[in-house]
């Protein structure tokens, strides 16, 4: 069954009726630019092949319910009382959402209610963004249904503050513009101060290039403390640097912020800075000789991660160690850090080489078999029905 016919059968199986609609919103790779988001900074993600579906119905008074496939719970709210803290669990994504939306202006007292029902093949915990996809889906459902006529960008600011203050998570905002501005064979160029976007074709098909995921099956956690640690890492680097966010410095204050900050604040700050300049150097080598010149960037990416941030786990090196030996283009942990997915660049034909050595690691080492598929890149979300 196909994913929007699936989206209306378990719709009308949990409600009775058919919905009024269905849309979608993938999860995300990032290709490069690892906690550079909330520091004002670049990155390179493009959506991926893996999506959340979401169907809506109308209702005839002002609740919202919400159901989904990996939960057995229907989670109920009164449009009136929606806040960041009336809800919990999963279902503070979707809700939050509707909340969100009334916070960039969304006139919620004369909306009628919806049912909603949540169906999603993005992994979850991988750090490929499975909640972004849930939060952008909704964010289009609602806004399209509801008359609300905000662009994307702005839906993609109201997944952000849904995550920020009804979630907790402190994430920047690359995983819902990833969501909504994706193209296919493109990536998404986001400068996060300015929010500017500028779609780079990637052209990994026509160099004979394939993406592949290695899912440690470590799962991770954004609101608890690793990564809240690391944006506060940030911040106070900033402040003790006298600029505005770590967007400001560059490659060449590093020395004086080496004599200023104590050496975990320095790594972390040095992190940030190359990474962003690892980003911009990544779309300058796309846009002058071609996807098989970025393996360098995703290299160096993963070390400074691994030495400079402390957001890898042995399962993530592991995966990209192997991977490189076996012949990859370029490896590297995605995604927030402390569990989660490593990326591989690889020629096609190296793809089941490679699938086969990781497979073979992790059993050595003890470790969970991981996940292994390949990616591409894919439209953002969408109305499907």
């Amino acid at each position: 069954m196909d994913p929007v016919a699936s989206a209306e059968h378990l719709f009308a199986e949990r409600y009775g009726r058919r919905p009024a609609g269905v849309w979608s919103a993938p999860g995300r790779v990032n290709l490069i630019g690892e906690h550079t988001d909330y520091n004002d900074g670049f990155v390179f993600p493009f959506a991926i092949d893996k999506r959340t579906t979401v169907a809506l119905g109308d209702r005839d008074d002002r609740l919202i319910r919400v159901a989904s496939t990996f939960s057995p719970d229907v989670v109920e709210l009164h449009i009136d009382e929606l806040s960041p803290d009336a809800v919990s669990g999963w279902a503070a994504y979707p809700l939050g959402v509707a909340w969100a939306l009334g916070e960039f202006g969304a006139d919620l007292a004369h909306v009628r209610g919806v049912d909603l029902h949540i169906d999603s093949d993005v992994p979850v915990g991988a750090g490929l963004s499975s909640s972004a996809a849930l939060e952008c889906a909704v964010a289009l459902a609602l806004d399209e249904h509801w008359g609300l006529g905000f662009d994307r960008p702005t839906l993609a600011k109201v997944g952000r503050l849904a995550e920020n203050r009804v979630v907790g998570a402190p994430t920047g905002i690359m995983d819902q513009s990833a969501s909504l501005l994706g193209e296919h064979d493109a990536g998404v160029f986001l400068d996060c101060r300015s929010l500017d976007a500028d779609v780079i074709p990637l052209g990994f098909a026509a160099s004979g290039l394939s993406l592949l995921v290695i899912d440690t099956k470590v799962e991770h956690a954004h609101s608890t403390g690793g990564y809240a640690a690391r944006r506060a890492s940030c911040e106070a680097g900033a402040r003790a640097l006298g600029v505005e966010s770590l967007r400001d410095l560059h490659v060449g204050d590093l020395a004086r912020a080496q004599e200023v900050l104590d050496d975990e604040t320095f790594r972390r700050v040095r992190h940030v800075v190359t990474e962003n300049q690892r980003v911009l150097d990544t779309v300058r080598s796309l846009r002058e000789h071609g996807a098989g010149s970025i393996g360098p960037m995703l290299d160096a990416s993963h070390v400074s991660m691994r030495d400079d941030f402390e957001i890898s786990v042995p399962e993530l090196d592991l995966a990209v160690e192997t991977a490189q030996a076996n012949g990859a283009i370029g490896a590297r942990m995605t995604g927030g850090g402390f569990g989660g997915a490593a990326i591989a660049l690889v020629i096609d034909a190296l793809v089941p080489v490679i699938t086969k050595a990781v497979g073979a690691a992790f059993a050595e080492h003890g470790y969970r078999a991981p996940a292994i598929f390949t990616v591409h890149a894919s439209q953002g979300a969408r109305r499907d029905a």
